[in-house]
């Protein structure tokens, strides 16, 4: 499920929606956009906003589910297939939110999730945010990790609203 128009200034990319998302037909419609939406300090009308907005996981579908019940990771020939064509033609971003392993992986070659999130200070100098995904199965994630809203965020959001306010 991609959500962009050419222009847009931000970039979110996901990981896959999940079944429910899908079946919505507009990303993030769960309590994960509720908490993405927080992070970023915008308002579901701006965060909807395709003109400032770009929404582009790593797969556009729902992958389905493992033996356990689990949503299944994006499938790698996804963003193999389409992903640099869909960025091309989104063109230059100002801002771009790694939500997520799949995504952070592919945009930045990192395996550990954490440790490159612990170390967000370097790609968000470029412009990129690694974050962790906003599902509530990370909860304990954030609990653990207090550094997280209180330095981390704060500095994304005021990025975000220089983006938003700049588009």
């Amino acid at each position: 499920m991609v959500w962009f128009r050419p222009g847009a200034w931000i970039l979110i990319a996901g990981q896959a929606p999940g079944a429910r998302v899908h079946d919505s037909g507009q990303p993030f419609t769960d309590r994960s956009g509720e908490r993405l939406r927080d992070w970023m300090g915008v308002s579901e009308v701006e965060f909807y906003d395709l003109s400032r907005v770009a929404i582009v996981p790593m797969a556009f579908c729902f992958p389905g589910y493992d033996a356990k019940g689990a949503d299944l990771p994006p499938p790698p020939i996804c963003a193999a297939t389409w992903r640099k064509r869909v960025l091309e033609e989104l063109g230059a971003v100002r801002l771009t939110l790694l939500v997520g392993g799949a995504a952070i992986r592919w945009h930045l070659g990192l395996r550990d999730v954490t440790q490159t999130v612990v170390d967000w200070r370097g790609p968000a100098a470029q412009g990129v945010f690694p974050l962790p995904h906003p599902s509530w199965r990370n909860t304990g994630w954030l609990k653990r990790n207090p550094w997280f809203e209180a330095e981390l965020l704060p500095t994304l959001r005021t990025r975000v609203r220089e983006v938003m306010e700049a588009a």
